[in-house]
């Protein structure tokens, strides 16, 4: 593992501050008060531009995505701009539409000149030109591509500012309070902001709502039109357990990481805003992700611990502050945001949890205990959708022969959602079914007994 060379703390400090323009005048006008205002106030007032821990980057928040416990946090509920992490719910929102069926992979969308001239990065794409939504997701996910943004935005809403009114829609939806977007793409902006936790809070929200599309974020590179595009997110080619999710840079916000990476099958979901530089911001995720995988650092849980299935094994195992931490309640907000989206997020599995548990007990046969795992496929608005992987997935040969499930949405579901299971595994078949279908390109996790 790579580890961070030792810097001087004190060029370290000076070094975070000035990748921001906005710090580099804040410091210029407090060094010239300091003869009138003395060295008491400017003591007091440049510890908001200088960070006070030598290792802190901007903004920075940790989590288990699976408990939706804060392992570490700096300034995590800051401002800043997002930069190309508004791609993320760019493309949250298209597979949204995948999943509703307003939207197929196969489905070729109208390069507009607007989308054609975008700043890079871009793939290049130009007026009058057809791409399928897959090879758009693609370029989102690795390059970056700004002209594929907005491809998929004019494709979805008819215009980028209308998709954008949408993306803060939903992001209201998911809890993201202090998130506003303005562009699919992140491009510059003054208006478009978010926060660390926000990011976070987004992160999760695409792990577990849409489990079989989130295996893009694992692409190292693709295929497009004869040349390879490569992922910008390089955490992927040495940080071991690394899969996702995506980087981001304008000047104004600096060099912004989204990370997740899976270690004994416990996930967890980092964000780093405003690094110095690439390299220094990667360091310093793969310093805060190993702390939190080694438990250092870790604050209370914030939702009871609920058995949950085992995160989906690597798609390649090779894949790769300026203040002391705030609370929420210093912030004056609302505790416990991230750990009610995963709350949220987790309720996801009940219903099929239920079913099975109703199943078994009405069962004159049930399977023995140790045979009641199971293999979740997926959570889907539509059922055909949610039926045509079940089925998918049972005709593989280690799954002959197995049950499957689709579970209706519960009652009062607010998100309506059909999950697809195959049912009746022991832990070995499980882990090894699960192996299975992920070569074919199948996204899965195996589930424990329900109770």
């Amino acid at each position: 593992m790579l580890q961070a060379k030792e810097r001087n703390p004190f060029r370290k400090g000076i070094d975070s501050a000035l990748a921001h323009p906005v710090r580099v005048l804040a410091i210029v006008l407090a060094a010239l008060m300091v003869p009138a205002a003395g060295p008491a106030w400017a003591a007091h007032h440049m510890r908001h531009f200088l960070p006070t821990d030598p290792g802190a980057i901007g903004e920075s928040i940790v989590i288990d995505a699976e408990t939706g416990q804060v392992l570490s946090e700096t300034n995590a509920g800051v401002s800043t701009h997002p930069a190309s992490l508004t791609k993320m719910m760019t493309l949250y929102l298209t597979f949204e539409a995948l999943n509703t069926g307003k939207l197929r992979l196969d489905q070729y969308l109208p390069v507009s000149g607007e989308a054609a001239i975008q700043a890079p990065t871009k793939l290049g794409l130009t007026p009058g030109d057809t791409v399928e939504v897959h090879e758009l997701i693609l370029g989102l996910v690795t390059k970056s591509a700004n002209d594929a943004a907005v491809v998929l935005a004019e494709g979805l809403a008819g215009s980028e500012s209308a998709f954008a009114e949408r993306m803060t829609q939903k992001a209201r939806q998911l809890g993201l309070l202090h998130t506003t977007y303005r562009n699919a793409s992140g491009l510059p902006d003054p208006e478009q902001m978010t926060t660390a936790r926000d990011v976070a809070q987004l992160a999760l929200a695409l792990y577990h709502d849409f489990p079989r599309e989130y295996r893009y974020f694992s692409t190292r590179e693709f295929n497009f039109r004869g040349r390879i595009v490569t992922n910008h997110n390089h955490l992927l080619e040495w940080y071991v357990g690394a899969d996702g999710i995506k980087t981001g840079y304008i000047r104004t916000s600096g060099f912004n990481l989204a990370a997740s990476a899976v270690r004994n099958g416990r996930r967890l979901i980092g964000v780093i805003m405003g690094g110095r530089s690439a390299r220094s911001r990667d360091e310093e995720m793969a310093e805060l992700l190993d702390r939190g995988f080694e438990g250092i650092g870790a604050g209370p849980t914030l939702v009871a611990h609920r058995e949950m299935p085992a995160a989906p094994p690597l798609a390649a195992a090779e894949a790769a502050g300026d203040a002391e931490p705030v609370s929420p309640a210093a912030r004056g907000e609302k505790p416990g945001a991230i750990a009610k989206a995963a709350a949220r997020l987790a309720a996801h599995l009940a219903p099929v949890a239920k079913a099975e548990a109703a199943t078994l007990a009405h069962d004159s046969h049930p399977p023995p205990a140790e045979e009641r795992w199971s293999i979740q496929l997926g959570a889907f608005h539509d059922e055909t959708a949610a039926e045509k992987v079940a089925q998918e997935a049972a005709s593989q040969p280690l799954a002959k022969g197995k049950p499957l499930r689709i579970a209706p949405p519960a009652k009062g579901e607010k998100d309506r959602l059909y999950r697809a299971r195959l049912l009746n595994f022991t832990s070995k078949e499980a882990r090894e079914v699960c192996a299975a279908l992920h070569k074919k390109r199948i996204e899965c996790a195996t589930v424990p007994p329900a109770g």
